[in-house]
């Protein structure tokens, strides 16, 4: 997806012209806007990923994204942010965002973000897996409508949240190490250091435990990793 357009909404303008300058170097077409007004004014219809500021003038990034998912729950939304605090990226996901990247980060890591996040927006086809409808406790998985049944209503899931839920499924009963997660979901190196894994985890916890504090099927296994078990099934 080298020719991939991607939405950039970032308002400091040295941070803009590198990161447009070394996003056309890889091949893709960069759409640039500085606040969230001209964001959300902008046709999604063939954006292949949003990479999102979250200290915007007018509109802030957490509302410009809530917006943005709401208009495509399945556009990949990359947030940066210099407020790089847990609150702060835990309120970046609840907003939406796949993914998020604290400034100052370094150009490898902010590209192999972006082409990992495309890879796996390519990646996935649901029609690949033979079952694509999951039940466990109160909840049922549509993965190829990409939506979930649960006790507080119905979601709609992002292609990240997909294939996380796909891999902890097929992997039903076994511990899940972070590193493979890394590596088959996120399409990152297992020796990358971010919390944005965990963070997932919680956000899987609040769609679908009854209690996200004590997870009965999305559990940590401490020091290794986290396992998938679908209590109460029979």
């Amino acid at each position: 997806m080298s020719d991939a357009h991607i939405l950039l909404v970032e308002d400091e303008p040295n941070i803009a012209c590198g990161l447009i300058y070394n996003l056309e170097a890889e091949g893709f077409r960069v759409t640039h806007v500085k606040t969230g007004e001209e964001a959300l004014s902008v046709p999604t219809g063939d954006v292949a990923l949003v990479i999102l500021d979250l200290m915007l003038p007018g509109i802030d990034g957490f509302e410009v994204c809530r917006q943005l998912r709401a208009i495509d729950p399945r556009l990949p939304i990359l947030m940066l942010t210099a407020r790089g605090a847990e609150v702060d990226r835990v309120e970046g996901l609840k907003a939406g965002a796949d993914d998020y990247l604290a400034k100052p980060f370094s150009l490898d890591e902010f590209l192999l973000r972006v082409e990992g996040m495309l890879r796996r927006s390519e990646w996935y086809r649901p029609a690949d897996s033979a079952q694509t409808t999951y039940v466990f406790g109160g909840n049922t998985v549509h993965l190829h409508e990409q939506r979930a049944e649960t006790a507080a209503g119905e979601i709609v899931l992002t292609e990240l949240e997909v294939r996380m839920l796909d891999y902890f499924i097929r992997n039903e009963g076994r511990i899940v190490e972070r590193k493979q997660l890394l590596k088959a979901v996120w399409g990152v190196s297992p020796d990358t250091e971010t919390r944005t894994l965990d963070n997932f985890v919680v956000r899987l916890r609040r769609y679908f435990e009854a209690d996200p504090a004590t997870p009965i099927h999305f559990q940590t296994v401490r020091g290794r990793g986290y396992r998938f078990v679908r209590a109460g099934d029979k």
